[in-house]
């Protein structure tokens, strides 16, 4: 009988308008290494997305390269956002990230936070 190591696949990934933006402001902070999404406990749904300028990546950081700009997610993090397509959106006035996550089963009614079952 022989073993086998089961990796499963976790995937993130960005639009070109989102990579775009990243790469703009990574180009005015050049000790920042990447962008960091993270995950933490908020609002009436439970989880909301945060992003950071990474200046260096942590121990239990899962790094994806996408277009030549590093996604740093924390390993503890990763099963809630597995799947996730980060966009960068403009309407109106107002210019934010949109994270469309496939494993989000409910979202407040102001979008500030998700559900993941």
């Amino acid at each position: 009988m022989t073993a086998e190591i089961f990796t499963p696949t976790v995937a993130v990934t960005m639009t070109p308008s989102a990579v775009t933006h990243v790469r703009k402001q990574l180009e005015k902070k050049p000790e920042a290494k990447g962008i960091r999404l993270a995950i933490r406990k908020s609002g009436c749904s439970g989880f909301k997305y945060e992003t950071q300028w990474v200046e260096e990546a942590a121990a239990d950081d899962r790094v994806f390269h996408i277009d030549g700009v590093d996604v740093f997610v924390k390993e503890e993090h990763l099963p809630l956002v597995n799947g996730i397509e980060i966009d960068f959106v403009t309407e109106g006035v107002n210019s934010m990230f949109q994270f469309r996550n496939p494993n989000a089963t409910a979202e407040c009614g102001c979008g500030e936070s998700f559900t993941v079952a």
